[in-house]
């Protein structure tokens, strides 16, 4: 009497067994997915955790721009500014004030 590797109790064919090959790629199929799915994970924790550091940089902005204005009045070149005095000065040398009592 020959016996079915594959038969079940109830009469319905149970699917051959897997070699060991397909064993081992099935496991290592299943591995690699959940591995993915780990990564996929961590990399949305890193897109949230980068979203906070933009989110945060950017409530900053109005005080960077203050800081930035200060600094570029600061770093104006003070020869510069009494350069413009000088100019101002050289203007009126050639002009005598005449006063009240020498009219």
């Amino acid at each position: 009497m020959a016996t079915n590797r594959g038969s079940t109790a109830n009469g319905a064919h149970a699917a051959p067994e897997k070699t060991y090959y397909e064993q081992q790629r099935e496991m290592l199929v299943t591995e690699i997915a959940q591995s993915l799915e780990v990564v996929l994970q961590n990399i949305n924790k890193l897109n949230r955790s980068l979203e906070e550091v933009t989110s945060v940089g950017n409530e900053f902005a109005p005080v960077e721009s203050l800081w930035s204005h200060f600094e570029n009045v600061m770093a104006k070149d003070p020869n510069e500014q009494q350069g413009d005095a000088q100019e101002g000065a050289t203007e009126h040398e050639g002009e005598t004030e005449v006063t009240e009592q020498q009219k």
